[in-house]
Parts: C-alpha cells; structure tokens; sequence
C-alpha cells in the first residue's frame, strides 16, 4: 500500500510542478513580437508538449505500480525516461538555455527517484524465506527517495520561477 501511495504523490506532484512552470512561460504580451520573442515562446510550447507527454506516462506508470508488476513499472518508467530526454532534447534560444538546465537537472533527479523507486520494490518483491526484505531500513530507503525527488521538484520550481522573471521582462 506504501508503495503506490509513494508512486502516486510523485506523479501528482510532478505534473504539478511542470505543469506550472510549462504555462507560465507560455504567457507572453502578443504585441509586436521579434525574432527572440518568437523563439522564447517556440520553445515555450515545445516544453508544454513534452511536459503533458511526460504527464502522460507517468500516470501509466502510476498504473503499473497498481498493478504491483515490476516489469511493468521498469517499462513505463523508460516511457516517461523517454519523454524526459525529449525535454532535454529540445532547442534552446540562449535566452533559455538557464531555464533549460533546471528543468532537465529537475527531471533527471526525479528519474534517479524513479529508478531509486523501482529498485527497491524490485528487492522487496523478489525476496525469499531465505533472503527476507530488510524492512528495518525501509524507511530511511523511502527517506532517501523522497529527499532526491524534492530535489528535482525544487529544481523545476526554481525554473518555474525563471520561466515567471522571462515572462516579466
């Protein structure tokens, strides 16, 4: 039960975090837009895509937790793997390169909890009379996974907070 309510606040808590920062950068003055403008809001909306995509599939992997099927979670996580890399791989105005590296630093954290995550259901469910789970340090473990997701959300947020400042100027 522990695990699926871990899975489900990464997974709300992330496309809420990306969510806001993809839409506040999209929000622009529609007035007299030059070359650079244009550029910023290309790529704005670009990183709306891949955030929605991204969304996307971490509620299939949300899907796959409830499904207790590791396999299951390790295909769904490289699905939103897969989106992350296309975030990464988006072509960056100078004006947004800052903006840029916080959401990828942001979301490769989240990926390393994401795997941090499966590795730990992977021990726990393949663990025998022979070779029990450790549960003694399960919470620490879970501890561990939630400081390195709160990491990548605070580093989504922080391009949230660029995302706002370029928005202003």
């Amino acid at each position: 039960m522990r695990k699926r309510t871990i899975a489900r606040v990464l997974a709300v808590a992330l496309g809420a975090a990306l969510a806001l920062g993809a839409l506040a950068g999209c929000q622009s003055p529609a007035t007299g837009a030059t070359d650079q403008q244009q550029a910023n809001r290309t790529y704005m909306t670009k990183v709306n895509q891949a955030v929605e995509e991204l969304n996307t599939r971490l509620g299939e992997f949300d899907e796959a937790v409830a499904q207790d099927s590791v396999v299951n979670m390790r295909n769904k996580a490289n699905s939103a793997f897969e989106a992350i890399d296309a975030l990464a791989a988006i072509d960056t105005p100078d004006a947004m390169k800052d903006l840029q590296t916080n959401y990828v630093d942001g979301c490769n954290k989240l990926k390393d909890a994401l795997n941090s995550y499966i590795y730990l259901y992977t021990e726990i469910s393949s663990a025998t009379e022979e070779a029990p789970f450790d549960f003694s340090a399960y919470d620490g473990r879970v501890k561990e996974i939630q400081d390195a997701y709160n990491e990548g959300i605070d580093k989504l947020k922080a391009a949230d907070e660029e995302a706002l400042k370029l928005n202003e100027d």
